[in-house]
């Protein structure tokens, strides 16, 4: 299952990298795709994450997440 996060305060390549370290830290993320220019996060799982446990994974590294998409 995947999970499409809007992601907002990404403005470089190690913006991107930490979005998805962070993202990786939530048990049950099998894979993680970062898009600048989109400000999305596809998020791939091999279990049921709810959003918010996403959310808070990312907002932990200062970066605002707007909506699930």
């Amino acid at each position: 299952m995947e999970k499409v996060l809007k992601v907002e305060g990404m403005t470089c390549q190690h913006c991107l990298q930490t979005v998805k370290k962070a993202l990786y830290s939530v048990e049950g993320v099998s894979h993680v795709e970062v898009s600048l220019e989109e400000g999305l996060a596809r998020v791939q799982l091999e279990k049921e994450v709810p959003f918010e446990v996403l959310k808070s994974a990312v907002e932990e590294w200062g970066y605002k997440v707007v909506g699930e998409v």
